[in-house]
């Protein structure tokens, strides 16, 4: 014995002319989003002045203390300050930024 089919379900085949036929289901997926790794865009980082400078001059990304890389372009007060950059700048750990 068969279950009765609800004809307004997604995916329900639907009857022709010629009986029933399949249905084609189509599917999106989401493509993920391609963002730079990291979370620069929720702190405030330690950038050594020469190097934000020649970032202006140039468009180049920087490389913060804590190894972040990004170019510059917001006001840095809005935001926290990096809590690895903050460790960095109080010495109790080594720059990332490969200067010493």
């Amino acid at each position: 014995m068969s279950t009765p089919v609800d004809p307004h379900q997604p995916g329900t085949p639907s009857p022709g002319p010629a009986g029933p036929s399949t249905a084609v289901l189509e599917r999106t997926e989401a493509e993920p989003q391609v963002a730079e790794p990291g979370d620069h865009e929720r702190f405030s980082h330690y950038v050594r002045k020469e190097k934000i400078l020649e970032s202006a001059m140039s468009g180049e990304p920087v490389k913060a203390l804590c190894g972040k890389m990004w170019v510059p372009g917001r006001d840095p007060e809005k935001f926290p300050v990096c809590p690895i950059c903050k460790e960095i700048y109080d010495g109790l750990r080594d720059p990332q930024d490969g200067e010493d």
